[in-house]
Parts: structure tokens; sequence; C-alpha cells
């Protein structure tokens, strides 16, 4: 099938669109990919409602309105991608995801977008898995299991976006996936109070800066980490503890230094069951080099952008949740005792028709 997959991450920085096909199972080709950003507006109004999604109501005005203004930029970006399809994945936007408590919010209206482009949309791609027991996340390992075909292993496939997530591929075809800890999140949230640019650039502010150890520290205390894997995030999941930590008594450079670092960090404390031969790295987080350079002081294996194997790392996850909305349509797993805790392999989605 042909697929067109849609996909807003926790960097809430716009609408990634992507051509892919697949039968689900392989990658048979990729195509055209883009990114159509959010106005400010947007942008900030999805960020309130990240604080108030514990409390929100199902017919707040706000979220009716952020509803229709997402959904209709998701029906640009397939409107702009210009490419046929029969079948369109859409993750919409998490707002929400407390998976202890059998609860994940993603928001945009599927039947609008299937009617305002005339195909089949595939969405609600994680309730299924919480609803059974799972995590909900992170639901990209089985579409890196598909790339990944004919590299060596075992291979790690680090995607950092607002949370940063690990795909773990064994050399003797393990699967196993978790989320890792922060990603760029409360770097941009840094970055955006204090200088009023939405991330860091380059990493130029945390080039400028030192990482403060004690603070570190202090984040890495955080009990996430002694959880085992499978497990999830959501993207404000560690607010609480980088309040509590004294990163806003230090310098904006030293501030995001600290934040680049403890991304960094959380990924080399991650445990996997073999060492990885090679770390590839996709999302936005790849673009900071305070990051990579983390990343490469910490891992014992070579780092890498995904570009290296000759994925498009901007566009991966939009292409993911194309091989999902074909997984869904032929009623395969989309999760795994390995990747979300789920109790054995699981279907799930649904299709809006237009």
């Amino acid at each position: 099938m042909r697929a067109i997959g849609l996909m807003s991450g926790t960097s809430l920085d716009g609408v990634d669109a992507a051509w892919i096909q697949t039968d689900g199972e392989a990658v048979q080709a990729t195509g055209r990919a883009l990114t159509l950003p959010y106005d400010a507006g947007l942008r900030a109004d999805l960020r309130r409602l990240l604080d108030l999604a514990p409390t929100l109501a199902p017919d707040d005005a706000l979220l009716a309105d952020v509803t229709v203004r997402l959904t209709a930029r998701h029906a640009e970006a397939v409107a702009a991608l210009g490419v046929a399809a029969d079948i369109i994945g859409f993750h919409g936007q998490t707002i929400l995801h407390r998976p202890a408590a059998r609860r994940t919010w993603q928001i945009g209206d599927a039947a609008a977008l299937a009617a305002q482009t005339g195909l089949p949309v595939a969405h609600d791609f994680r309730s299924a898995d919480v609803a059974a027991g799972g995590e909900g996340a992170p639901l990209v390992p089985v579409f890196h299991q598909a790339l990944a075909a004919g590299l060596p292993r075992p291979l790690a496939v680090l995607n950092i976006g607002g949370v940063a997530n690990v795909t773990f591929l064994g050399a003797h075809g393990a699967l196993l996936a978790c989320d890792t800890g922060p990603g760029n999140g409360p770097l941009d949230d840094w970055c955006q109070r204090h200088t009023g640019v939405a991330f860091d650039r380059d990493g130029a502010l945390a080039a400028a800066g030192h990482a403060d150890a004690a603070v570190l520290a202090r984040l890495l205390a955080h009990p996430y980490f002694a959880r085992p894997a499978p497990k999830s995030l959501d993207r404000l999941d560690f607010s609480r503890a980088l309040a509590a930590s004294g990163v806003e008594r230090l310098s904006p450079a030293d501030g995001a230094a600290t934040l680049a670092a403890f991304t960094a960090a959380a990924v080399a404390a991650t445990v996997l069951p073999e060492a990885p031969l090679h770390w590839l790295v996709c999302g936005g987080g790849r673009h900071n080099p305070a990051i990579m350079a983390g990343l490469r002081a910490r891992l014992a294996a070579p780092v890498d952008p995904v570009e290296a194997v000759g994925w498009d790392g901007d566009a991966l996850e939009a292409q993911c949740f194309g091989l999902l909305a074909v997984r869904v349509a032929r009623f395969l797993p989309l999760s795994f005792p390995g990747t979300t805790g789920v109790a054995h392999p699981l279907p799930g989605g649904r299709i809006a028709l237009p």
C-alpha cells in the first residue's frame, strides 16, 4: 500500500509528513517528505494544553479550537505533499500520557481529516495497548526493525524528540524499547523562557555554558531511571524534578548545558541486554551538537545520525506512522512485550473513512 504518515511530536514544532510504500512488514520504497511548522500561536496553545490536560474537560473551548487548527494543519501537510496514497496514518498530538492510570490522550479529528483529504485515516494507535496494560509507547520499534533489516546487530536506534526513546535490535532477533528520559523538551522550554527562542539552535546556548554536576546528579536520581524497561514518559514527567533540582538558579547558558547533558546521561543510564555495535540517532536532537557530543562522550560505541546509513532522520517518525497505518489496515500487531510491556503482540488503531 501507498501510505502518508503524519507525526506531530512532543517538541510541538510542527507536523512531519512522509510517503512510504509498504505491506506493513517491509519497506518497499520511501518518497517525498516535508515539515510544516506550527505558527507561534498554535504552538503556544498546544503547550498550554500540556499543563491543562490532567484536569481538562473534553468540551473545553480551547481544546476544541486547537483540535480544529491542528487537524487543518495536518490536512495542509497532506495537500503540500502532493502524492497519491491509499491511506493516511495520523498520530495526532499527545497532550497527556499516563499509562499507569490506563490513560493516553492524542488530540486531532481523524474523521475531519478523512473528509478533508478524501482518504481513509488510521488513528488512535496507542489506546488499545494502554488499555491492555502496556506503556503505549514507543511505537516506532517495529518500523526501525523493518528499516534495519540488513544492518549489523546489536544496534540501537535513538530518537530524540521532546522525549527520547531507544529501540534495541539484538544480535539474535530481540526487539526491545523504552523511553530513555527527557529529549529536547526541557531544553526547548528553557530556551523559550530565557531567550524567547523555541529551541537551542545549533546547540549554541548549551555550548556557551558548563553543565552543573550537582544539578545533573539530582536529576539522574529520579526514580524513573531505576525502573526496568519497557517504560514510557509524558513530556512533563520531569517537571517537578527539574523545579527541585536547582537548575533555575543557573545562568541561561549553564542551564542549557546541564539539560543537554541530562538528555545524554539518561541515554547512557539505560540498561540494554547487549552493548550495541552502533548508535543511530534520529529526531531533532541529532541537530544539537551539545547533545551529540554528550552521547559520544558517554557511550562506548560509535554514535551517528541516521543519515550515516541512508535514512532520513527528519522523516523517520512520519514514515513510521505510514507503516503503522498499513499494519492497522492489515490487523498486524503495533506493540510487543519487549517494546511496551503488553502481555502479547497486540494490534491497535482505528480507521476513519472519508
